[in-house]
């Protein structure tokens, strides 16, 4: 038996993603994730070595399948959502989704930030899952710096006759005992932060560093320096931030510089250049984008999304970035430059769809960030250029930047699906229903805390439909 085990996983990849057990009938045994998905299948070959029921499982796996993702928490997500369809056999610690921590904001006057484990159908505004306690901590501390938001329990708060520690060392804006008339703002922001939309928030931060300061007032100043700060120095979403080249007037000399080299090195001047991503998982919400730059830095608004019209193309980067580009020259048609991620078959195709528009293609090696090399708009590969240089520098900085401007993209449509997905599970409530609940409501939100007698004001839905959507979210 564990021959034939071993020979089921023998072309396992060694990568991140999501693992299927089935038996002889070809039933769904049990779904795992993995950071390294060879390592992790081999763990199965010594039965002697597995959970009791996970032997008893074992010996009934008759095939394996996998599916790899881009990294350890894509394959979280995805291995919570094929339990949950799928409800695997020997899948139980998942089902009830209390195994990976998330956070929640409560709906309160002042709402509170916790961590918890439970059903997400138990609180509002759930953001996660996050693949560690340590990074959901990190993350709460962050959002108390910048937004001093209450972490205490209602009754606590109550009971509260002077601020807590907390509001003398600056992360929470004590509403147990005082009013602030700032805290639905702070909330909002939180949202914002939660959800990816951190970079423009830093901006915005910066402008009202900049007008404090101009007005003398130092100490409003300071505060908004140290939400930038922290901002800056966290990931909320795992999306890396780098510091290469930031706002102020010497590293902006510096960036003009070093896109006059980059001039001189591909032999072609630059004035709006365009960078393109594409991302999806296993072709579920496919979406590209373009972000811009020139001498001055990065040139926002010429930042584009994209969402994929052809859904034949859905999965196939090479497809997906050849309709963007077409997409993108039509409607900027003033690009005279376009920077790929990705090898010779994402620079192939954009030089055939970009006509007369040189290429440049970053291509990663084997370790992402330190062994990249490049694609010349002649076709030519380039490896020489030194890791520590500006140019590197600037070239990773860009390719970056679109990566991290499509994955906040993707993320935000992603969570847009899972929260609509929730009328979908209620039994009963088809297309026409939902729209009904959509129109009246305004937002599946709206759905999700309305009463027993504001969901009987709907026009057309019925009180066996109204308690069957009440009792689901209630």
């Amino acid at each position: 038996m564990n021959i034939q085990f071993h020979d089921l996983i023998e072309n396992a990849p060694a990568s991140p993603g999501v693992y299927r057990m089935y038996d002889a009938n070809g039933g769904l045994l049990y779904v795992g994730k993995a950071k390294n998905l060879a390592n992790r299948l081999h763990q199965y070959i010594d039965i002697s070595k597995l959970e009791l029921h996970k032997q008893v499982m074992r010996t009934m796996v008759a095939r394996v399948e996998w599916e790899t993702t881009a990294t350890e928490s894509d394959a979280l997500l995805l291995e919570q959502k094929l339990i949950k369809t799928e409800k695997p056999k020997y899948n139980i610690m998942l089902t009830d989704g209390k195994m990976y921590p998330m956070l929640a904001l409560t709906n309160h006057k002042y709402p509170r930030l916790l961590k918890f484990r439970g059903k997400i159908s138990q609180r509002r505004d759930v953001y996660g899952p996050y693949p560690s306690v340590y990074a959901l901590n990190e993350t709460i501390k962050m959002i108390q710096k910048v937004c001093r938001i209450r972490t205490c329990t209602d009754g606590f708060m109550n009971n509260r006759t002077r601020p807590c520690l907390l509001y003398q060392i600056g992360r929470c804006s004590a509403p147990c005992v005082m009013d602030v008339p700032e805290y639905d703002a702070n909330v909002k922001l939180a949202r914002r932060i939660l959800t990816g939309d951190s970079e423009p928030i830093i901006a915005e931060l910066s402008d009202k560093m900049k007008k404090f300061s101009e007005n003398m007032d130092f100490e409003n100043a300071a505060i908004m320096r140290d939400k930038i700060s922290e901002l800056t120095k966290t990931s909320i979403r795992g999306i890396r931030q780098n510091p290469s080249y930031t706002s102020n007037s010497h590293d902006l000399e510096n960036w003009d510089k070093t896109v006059t080299e980059m001039e001189k090195w591909i032999d072609k001047k630059i004035t709006y250049a365009g960078v393109f991503d594409n991302s999806h998982l296993f072709g579920t919400n496919p979406v590209g984008a373009m972000i811009t730059f020139g001498h001055d830095g990065f040139i926002k608004s010429g930042y584009r999304h994209f969402k994929l019209q052809n859904r034949a193309s859905a999965g196939n980067d090479i497809a997906m970035m050849a309709e963007f580009i077409d997409r993108a020259i039509k409607n900027n048609p003033q690009l005279d430059l376009i920077i790929v991620d990705g090898g010779r078959a994402q620079w192939n195709i954009a030089h055939q769809t970009a006509h007369g528009i040189p290429i440049l293609g970053v291509t990663k090696g084997e370790v992402r960030n330190g062994d990249e090399h490049f694609i010349m708009p002649d076709g030519n590969e380039c490896h020489d250029i030194p890791k520590d240089s500006k140019l590197f520098l600037l070239l990773r900085r860009v390719r970056d930047e679109a990566h991290r401007f499509v994955i906040t993209y993707h993320r935000t449509r992603r969570a847009k699906e899972m929260t609509g997905s929730c009328l979908d599970e209620i039994d009963g409530i088809g297309a026409i229903r939902k729209k009904m609940l959509l129109n009246h409501f305004g937002s599946v939100r709206n759905v999700m805390d309305a009463d027993m007698n504001a969901l009987l004001r709907v026009p057309g839905l019925g009180k066996s439909a109204a308690k069957k959507i009440y009792n689901h979210f209630h």
